[in-house]
């Protein structure tokens, strides 16, 4: 099966190969064949867990998108419960959070269709993703998306202890469309989505979860 990599990573991936392979050459010539053996096989391991985690699957929804908010990034569901947000709505809303691990797939996609309506970014820390505090204290991008039907939902980006750049694809009065890309996340972080109050969830906490393909929730 044919491998698909994202975009964000071709330039990491093809200097990190340049590196190894003139790193692997060097060892042949002038390293004991032992020592050039356990080298060629860390790097080589190092390098596919590269591949794989920029790995992109290509994903195409073709269920019913009206009132539906799908899932924007794969992991397991680690927040379902009822918050103040402070920075957009300044009201109570309800939260659903997907933690994602150095082995997901870390490529975010739009969970409605709509118009972006904010889009701000936000230096902070680095600390652990699956803490409650890291939606308020780590680095992350946040995005206000109005669908078609009138309601706004916001996502947030949120970068973990392993992760050191969030890239956000979205401008203000973008059409985002699900099956399209919101951005990435580079090693380990979260996805806060922030919904209505009365929205139906149609997921369980620690559910594991994939991106652009399972229902999150459903909007009045």
């Amino acid at each position: 099966m044919r491998i698909r990599i994202h975009r964000e990573g071709w330039d990491l991936l093809i200097l990190s190969l340049l590196f190894l392979v003139v790193l692997d050459i060097l060892l042949w010539v002038v390293a004991p064949k032992g020592i050039f053996l356990s080298v060629f096989g860390v790097t080589s391991v190092i390098y596919l867990l590269l591949v794989n985690f920029f790995r992109c699957p290509k994903r195409i929804y073709t269920g019913e998108t009206k009132n539906v908010v799908l899932t924007p990034a794969d992991g397991k569901v680690v927040v379902i419960e009822e918050v103040m947000e402070n920075e957009y709505f300044h009201d109570k809303r309800l939260q659903i959070s997907v933690f994602m691990t150095p082995f997901n797939v870390h490529a975010n996609w739009y969970p409605v269709n709509g118009k972006v309506k904010y889009v701000t970014h936000h230096e902070g820390r680095f600390q652990g993703a699956y803490l409650p505090k890291s939606s308020t204290e780590n680095e992350r991008s946040t995005i206000v998306i109005e669908t078609e039907e009138g309601v706004e939902i916001l996502v947030r980006q949120v970068a973990g202890a392993l992760a050191r750049r969030i890239v956000t694809y979205s401008d203000i009065d973008d059409d985002c469309r699900i099956n399209e890309f919101l951005g990435f996340i580079k090693f380990g972080s979260r996805l806060d989505l922030y919904l209505p109050l009365d929205s139906d969830v149609l997921v369980n906490l620690d559910q594991k979860v994939t991106g652009n393909v399972t229902q999150l929730a459903r909007l009045k």
